[in-house]
């Protein structure tokens, strides 16, 4: 399926927590200024040693710069609250390293005029990327139990390519896991929870654009041990309720 080019107005941030992104950002943004020209963007620096913040800032975006690196849920947490502070209702998460298509940015905020919460998955019937061995085997099983919390099917729940509607942004200024892992499948739970409408659309992914990983296989797979672990935790921990707004401090 070709991503589909709808317009994307001033009411969605894009947000990039960047950790040590330089090569990458320079293209990252161009492609988002070229599909998403109304669309607010802001990188999160996430305690970058390599002037990650300095690119960003000559490519005319807002920054963020975290004191040190607290990771993706640290810093989409900051950048929530930087959403409810300067009044945008929706919040698009991309990763700094190109390999989420801006393109399909427009198909997910379409969803969140239905849905609170939005995740590009990768196993959606859309592209061509598969997972193998205990990855896989992890990752199923990690669906197969937030299909069940969430009451949908979902099929890629360790996603960092996500959209959130104007609920999700409240929730997740107030409370957005900064734990490592919390960023994917602890706010799927705390969503749910808190009764907000999950979907999924399928989105491509593509190759890094520059830089180095930050996992290899053998480390993804860890990662996703861990991730169910993530989960069994927060499956155990006191639900976050919404709460009338309130001013959010950065």
């Amino acid at each position: 399926m070709s991503a589909v080019s709808v317009p994307c107005d001033a009411r969605v941030l894009v947000v990039l927590p960047a950790w040590n992104e330089s090569e990458s950002l320079p293209g990252v943004l161009a492609e988002i200024r070229e599909h998403l020209p109304e669309a607010g963007v802001l990188v999160v620096d996430d305690g970058s040693t390599d002037g990650t913040a300095a690119v960003a800032r000559r490519h005319g975006v807002e920054v963020l710069e975290l004191p040190f690196n607290l990771g993706v849920g640290g810093a989409m947490r900051a950048g929530f609250r930087y959403a409810m502070q300067q009044g945008y209702p929706m919040v698009v998460q991309v990763d700094a390293d190109g390999q989420h298509d801006p393109r399909d940015v427009p198909r997910i905020v379409e969803r969140l005029e239905h849905a609170d919460v939005v995740i590009g998955a990768r196993f959606a019937g859309t592209g061509e990327y598969e997972a193998r061995g205990p990855r896989r085997w992890a990752m199923r099983v990690l669906a197969g139990v937030l299909s069940r919390v969430a009451s949908t099917r979902l099929t890629d729940t360790t996603s960092g390519f996500r959209g959130a509607g104007p609920r999700a942004v409240e929730l997740f200024a107030r409370h957005y896991p900064a734990e490592y892992l919390g960023d994917t499948v602890e706010s799927l739970v705390i969503a749910a929870r808190n009764g907000l409408q999950i979907e999924q659309i399928g989105v491509s992914m593509r190759e890094r654009q520059g830089g180095r990983p930050s996992q290899s296989p053998l480390k993804a797979t860890v990662y996703l041990a861990r991730a169910c672990l993530a989960l069994l935790i927060s499956l155990g921990r006191r639900r976050e309720r919404l709460r009338p707004q309130q001013e959010v401090v950065l």
